[in-house]
């Protein structure tokens, strides 16, 4: 039977309320530097495709999050760059800090429609949740800003797991702080690779989150899984 679904955070569970370009073109105006927010977009695309793993498996968990940051100036730094941005360093930092706070804040964000309620809705069934995301330590407190951290049992971050999706151990790590088997969840991402791909291959369910445009029409689908799996 399924006992737990579990989410990716970033387009999925939340959403950014405006897109990353239109914020940094903002930011960027606010320091002296004009940047269109088209130009930023999709240097903020490429970048981020590029960007390697966040994770540091030779730093001590208190040194992880100063790795995370940093991991953050490289890519912000290589968007304005790549978007034709010149900042004196002192301040690209200044705007840098602001941006990270900035998406540290539940004003950034919003919680994807119906995702209070179905988490509401599983729990209430007995169906334990959780999320398992590639974004760094601000997250379990931005999920609590938003007002989904008491419907979540478990956020597995890459420093929880010393991995990151699609690999099988952050899946891993999810599932034994949940206390069950592979079979018995289901995950639901928007990306094919790192969510879906990464969930089959960990041997969960997976459900892409395109397939429904409010997260309460997921419930049926999750419902069409919860049948006994052969051992």
């Amino acid at each position: 039977m399924i006992r737990a679904t579990l989410f990716d955070a970033v387009g999925t569970l939340i959403h950014l309320r405006e897109p990353v370009g239109e914020t940094y073109a903002r930011f960027a105006h606010d320091h002296g530097a004009e940047l269109p927010a088209p130009a930023l977009q999709a240097a903020f695309a490429h970048t981020m495709r590029a960007m390697p793993p966040m994770v540091f498996p030779d730093r001590s968990p208190a040194q992880v999050g100063d790795r995370e940051r940093d991991w953050w100036r490289t890519l912000v730094r290589s968007v304005f760059a790549a978007a034709g941005g010149a900042m004196r360093p002192a301040t690209f930092e200044r705007c840098f800090d602001q941006l990270f706070a900035h998406y540290a804040g539940a004003a950034a964000w919003r919680c994807a429609d119906g995702a209070v309620d179905l988490l509401a809705a599983l729990r209430t069934r007995g169906v334990r949740t959780g999320v398992i995301s590639n974004f760094d330590y601000r997250l379990p407190r931005l999920l609590a800003a938003l007002g989904l951290s008491e419907l979540l049992d478990v956020v597995v971050l890459p420093a929880d797991a010393g991995a990151a999706k699609p690999s099988s151990r952050i899946f891993a790590c999810a599932l034994d702080r949940l206390g069950v088997r592979p079979n018995e969840a289901v995950y639901i991402g928007d990306d094919a690779e790192d969510d879906i791909a990464g969930a089959q291959s960990a041997g969960l369910h997976a459900i892409d989150v395109a397939v429904v445009s409010d997260l309460r029409a997921l419930l049926p689908l999750i419902d069409r899984r919860s049948i006994p799996v052969a051992e």
